[in-house]
């Protein structure tokens, strides 16, 4: 396996890729707020059964994302077979890049092919002079939460509208 920049003939591949995942937790929000404070609170709660969910992303926001030729990264395995991919914006006005997609292909998870992409968006960010990184996952997507933790990035927000589907974004941040 090995991880290059995405071209063009590369992205059908990306969109054809199954992104759904099975998830054995969610992350249920609870609100209180009065007149001195607001409180937000995210609990791990365990499913009675595992749900299968959807990619939150529409699919014809990846030609716009490889056109700004940012950082956009496949990995393929042996027969050029694209496998996952990464896709991350520059936001360098506050020295951040931010991870717009990360997908493995549902056959190829768990063998590291997702921590070798974001290792290689990571260095490509701080070649371009982004110490930080920005993620974001729904809070039904455990694995990803999971991820991003073990990369060492931290929770560091929510928004309870961000995703066109309803969902939940929570949102990691890796500092330098």
């Amino acid at each position: 396996m090995i991880v290059r920049p995405a071209q063009l003939g590369d992205l059908n591949a990306c969109y054809e890729l199954d992104k759904s995942y099975l998830t054995d937790y969610v992350w249920q929000m609870q609100t209180r707020a009065d007149s001195r404070a607001i409180e937000v609170r995210f609990d791990m709660v365990r499913l009675p059964r595992p749900m299968k969910v959807d990619y939150p992303r529409q699919p014809d926001e990846l030609l716009d994302n490889w056109r700004q030729e940012q950082c956009f990264l496949v990995a393929v395995d042996e027969n050029e077979a694209v496998i996952g991919f990464l896709d991350m914006a520059a936001q360098a006005w506050h020295g951040a890049a931010w991870v717009r997609n990360l997908a493995v292909h549902k056959d190829h998870r768990r063998q590291g092919i997702g921590t070798r992409l974001y290792r290689a968006g990571h260095a490509w960010a701080r070649d371009n002079g982004m110490p930080r990184i920005i993620a974001e996952a729904q809070t039904k997507n455990h694995p990803a939460i999971r991820f991003f933790q073990k990369q060492g990035l931290v929770y560091c927000g929510y928004n309870d509208r961000y995703y066109t589907n309803g969902d939940i974004a929570l949102f990691f941040s890796l500092r330098p």
